[in-house]
């Protein structure tokens, strides 16, 4: 996964994390309408919902906007006004990450003041990108707690390895193929008589899966395919995102 990849995950698990800060009001146009695009031109956060965005180490800090340098050296400005919304995210509960499906359970987030955001400090930026200038109009602002950002880094490069995450475009006997949220790639796993299946917290099996559900799978690589011990379902998103549309196709089978 390239450092590009990298920024686009980690901040699509970061702002997860405020999905609870979030209120009921229609959101703006811009993240209405989903397909939201990062730096690089490519769609990130799996079909969340999460609009547009980028992440990096902020380099400087003015009463209008932050400076921030991404995973991949790029440096972009982030504009903030009185309608953006800062948060800091809360230290975990311990355990919290595996009960609640990674770095963005927990906690919900802090709203912080503009001044509180220090150069040094990792946030995530959401609005509206503008890969040309690289600037974002940022909607919310959130600061990354640093041990958050260290298992964020892990879980990135364990994915494809120990995990894969994303929607589920076919089932063909003991075998699910997936489009990954976190890459945009065709994915697969081979469930056996050790995997464990649920949705949310209730028990399920292999025959509830369904084309078009969001599912998680933990496993392992075995001669080249990904065994899955356990896979968490989380149904069907609304609409269908921009990785694998609702009515469109699904992609071919990973070889």
């Amino acid at each position: 996964m390239s450092p590009r990849l990298l920024s686009a995950f980690v901040l699509a698990l970061a702002l997860s994390a405020a999905a609870s800060a979030q209120d009921s009001t229609t959101p703006p146009p811009s993240q209405a309408q989903g397909g939201g695009q990062r730096a690089g031109g490519r769609g990130w956060g799996g079909g969340m919902g999460m609009g547009r965005g980028a992440m990096g180490t902020v380099t400087e800090v003015t009463p209008e906007h932050y400076t921030i340098k991404t995973q991949a050296g790029d440096i972009y400005t982030v504009h903030y006004s009185v309608n953006t919304r800062i948060l800091k995210q809360q230290a975990r509960a311990e355990g919290a990450a595996r009960s609640e499906g990674g770095p963005g359970g927990g906690n919900p987030p802090a709203a912080l003041k503009p001044t509180d955001i220090k150069v040094g400090d990792a946030i995530a930026a959401m609005g509206e990108l503008d890969p040309n200038t690289k600037s974002v109009g940022a909607t919310m602002v959130m600061l990354i707690d640093p041990d958050r950002a260290r298992q964020m880094r892990e879980m990135q490069a364990n994915y494809g390895k120990t995990w894969i995450m994303g929607k589920v475009t076919a089932v063909d006997g003991v075998k699910v193929t997936l489009m990954g949220s976190v890459d945009n790639t065709a994915h697969s796993f081979i469930a056996d008589e050790n995997t464990t299946f649920r949705k949310r917290r209730d028990p399920i099996t292999l025959a509830d899966i369904q084309v078009g559900d969001m599912v998680r799978a933990e496993g392992a690589l075995k001669e080249g395919a990904f065994v899955a011990t356990t896979v968490n379902a989380m149904g069907a998103p609304q609409g269908g995102g921009p990785n694998v549309p609702r009515n469109g196709p699904p992609p071919a089978s990973p070889q």
